[in-house]
């Protein structure tokens, strides 16, 4: 080996490790912002877990910056690439990916003798509208099929920031809609037993998709049978309740990552984060409205007992809200809609996780559909956290606590 290559080896050598100090360091750095609470189901999993996830995040930011990859697109790669494993369709199980009007979806049919039609379940995974995918739920649709024995549709809607709202509501109500219109003839499934559900955004979208089918009741079609919305996000009013107060460092969703998944969703415009965790985007005349529906004394003392605080009185700018308005609409903010509207939703399944900023969001909806005499069934998780669906049955990313959120589901199902 000559003197000069033995330079440059030495000299991608330093760089790489100045490289991955740096990461080193800013991982470290986010770490210490994190807080895990003692209380939190596998906190050393979830720390190592947390630590994977920002060294994803920072490695695909530094690429950003020197012009190499979107970020997005780095994270979603190496998720895909190494986190990610599709394991052989077990015994019992049918899955086929194909497309309903042109989008994507896989299907998971039990192989079981079954007397009669079967239930159906059209699922939307999470992500904040950003991230996730068919693959990323594969394992919790498979227990919900086989173990409840469902037919369940896992939809591949659009992502942001490729694709803007209502690009993802529309894809969930494009897959839905033909599979209603196709579930007996083409599946052996009961149309009228079709239930739509998803965690996280993907709640949001189920959530969401009930509303607008109340509100244009398409006639050919039956309606869903119901609704289940695991740690659901539900609007975008109010980023001080108890549960972003007390769980705003909580991995894997901090309470900036919230408003930030909300500003992907609607157009991109990232610089108003701060304003939305402020709350001057929501106009003087509403204010009196949302408080009402968002008041903390609608929530049981159990749930203020880890601290709160009125934040404070946040001066309204009408730029702010014109450039978001549309995610106080119910079709972004489902916890915010009319009671003319919430009236025409089907029954619900709501799951909640105590160290979740979206605990909140998930109880008070549950709060409004019961005083207005809907069907309420909830189950909230002590232990759990945001995402904890994710880790069910992963290998080595496995989460133990995930299983209790995938049973609570089936369970459900299994009612309908």
């Amino acid at each position: 080996m000559d003197i000069g290559t033995a330079i440059l080896i030495i000299g991608f050598a330093a760089l790489f490790a100045a490289f991955l100090l740096l990461v080193i360091g800013l991982v470290y750095s986010e770490l210490m912002n994190s807080d895990i609470p003692r209380g939190v189901a596998n906190r050393g999993k979830l720390r190592t877990v947390h630590g994977l996830f920002v060294g994803i995040a920072i490695v695909g930011r530094i690429l950003d910056r020197l012009g190499i990859c979107h970020q997005v697109s780095f994270i979603r790669w190496f998720v895909g690439r190494f986190l990610t494993r599709l394991k052989p369709v077990p015994a019992g199980l049918r899955v086929k990916d194909l497309k309903f009007s042109e989008v994507p979806v896989r299907l998971y049919e039990p192989t079981a003798v079954c007397e009669g039609l079967r239930r159906g379940l059209v699922y939307f995974h999470g992500g904040g509208w950003v991230l996730g995918n068919i693959d990323s739920v594969d394992e919790v649709c498979r227990h919900i099929a086989k173990e409840s024995g469902t037919t369940v549709v896992s939809v591949g809607y659009r992502l942001a920031p490729e694709h803007r709202y209502p690009a993802q509501l529309d894809d969930c109500e494009s897959a839905l809609c033909h599979f209603l219109s196709v579930a007996e003839a083409e599946f052996s499934v009961d149309s009228d037993r079709v239930a739509v559900g998803g965690d996280g955004t993907g709640a949001n979208l189920a959530a969401a998709l009930c509303q607008r089918l109340a509100r244009t009741a398409v006639g050919h079609l039956p309606f869903p049978c119901a609704q289940l919305l695991v740690y659901p996000a539900l609007q975008m009013a109010d980023f001080n309740l108890p549960s972003y107060q007390q769980n705003h460092a909580v991995p894997i969703l901090f309470r900036g990552r919230m408003a930030f998944y909300f500003l992907q969703y609607l157009n991109g415009d990232m610089y108003l984060c701060q304003d939305l965790l402020e709350g001057i985007h929501v106009p003087t005349e509403l204010k009196p409205r949302y408080k009402e529906l968002l008041s903390p004394s609608n929530l049981s003392p159990e749930f203020l007992a880890r601290g709160y605080s009125e934040p404070p009185t946040a001066e309204y700018n009408g730029e702010v809200y014109h450039a978001i308005k549309a995610g106080l609409e119910h079709e972004v903010s489902p916890l915010l809609a009319d009671d003319e509207v919430l009236r025409k939703t089907p029954p619900s399944f709501i799951l909640t996780c105590e160290y979740d900023v979206l605990r909140d969001d998930g109880i008070l909806y549950r709060k409004r559909l019961l005083d207005l005499e809907k069907d309420v069934t909830w189950r909230h998780v002590a232990d759990g956290f945001h995402g904890m669906i994710n880790f069910f049955n992963q290998g080595w990313l496995t989460i133990r606590s995930a299983a209790q959120v995938v049973e609570s589901v089936v369970d459900y199902m299994n009612t309908l």
